[in-house]
């Protein structure tokens, strides 16, 4: 069943006399219950949708449904997941991860038990009390993911959370997303430059051109889940690998 649509999307910066013409004409569906990556060389416009998604920033041309419905603001079937943690360090995990909740005005004790279930989903159980400062990188990305969690989206953005992380850890919390969205079914969308992360994670890889923004492929990956470490030499996998980054822009050397 389809989930999200985007029809003809087209963003455009600056003045009319001198525009910066970010994203262009860019069409795709997401299916209920896909995990969709979306890959590109830097500057190919990957977070600008991701925002317009998000309800965060206006389309210049064109429309993002969700069910059929305009998105036109922040909605809350729609989560989102920054590079940066974001979380508040005065505020706890579990405080933080109530965070949505307390702003929707729900009660303390209904708020904090959909928090500790949020919690408990990104394997943070024993850490509700604990502030940012005293958890790792991968830890405050997993308390974001829970404080997107406790709104029960129906689709979860994703620009690059585990970009900054040491390569073991960002495996390991692969691995947990990909946890959270075979058990709860939730819809992804995810931003990543690494190939390999995005073959190994996604039902279909979309690969947006340099700028401005096209889409320039739509790569089914039919690799059977759940995925494990042995999929890493499966010759299949290592195929897919090659044809998603076939369909890549590489950085021309300006002359």
């Amino acid at each position: 069943m389809m989930l999200l649509s985007l029809e003809h999307l087209s963003k455009t910066f600056g003045e009319p006399a001198a525009p910066l013409h970010a994203l262009q004409d860019i069409s795709f569906q997401v299916q209920r219950g896909e995990f969709v990556c979306l890959v590109g060389p830097s500057g190919s416009g990957k977070t600008t949708l991701l925002h317009i998604i998000a309800g965060l920033l206006p389309p210049t041309e064109g429309r993002v449904l969700l069910d059929g419905e305009p998105i036109r603001e922040p909605n809350p079937r729609v989560g989102i997941v920054f590079q940066s943690s974001n979380l508040m360090p005065w505020r706890t995990v579990l405080d933080n991860a109530a965070l949505p909740l307390e702003l929707r005005g729900v009660p303390r004790g209904q708020r904090y038990e959909i928090a500790r279930h949020s919690i408990h989903l990104v394997a943070l159980d024993g850490f509700e009390h604990h502030y940012p400062h005293q958890l790792s990188g991968g830890m405050q990305q997993r308390a974001a993911i829970a404080r997107t969690l406790v709104q029960n989206p129906e689709i979860m953005l994703l620009d690059e959370p585990f970009a900054s992380l040491d390569a073991l850890t960002r495996e390991y919390l692969d691995q947990e997303l990909m946890r959270v969205h075979e058990t709860e079914g939730i819809t992804v969308l995810m931003v990543t430059h690494a190939i390999h992360e995005a073959v190994w994670l996604a039902d279909r890889v979309l690969i947006l051109s340099q700028h401005p923004g096209r889409l320039k492929a739509d790569i089914a990956i039919p690799l059977p889940r759940p995925r494990t470490d042995a999929l890493l030499t499966d010759p299949h996998y290592l195929a897919l690998i090659q044809t998603v980054r076939a369909h890549i822009d590489r950085p021309t050397r300006p002359k």
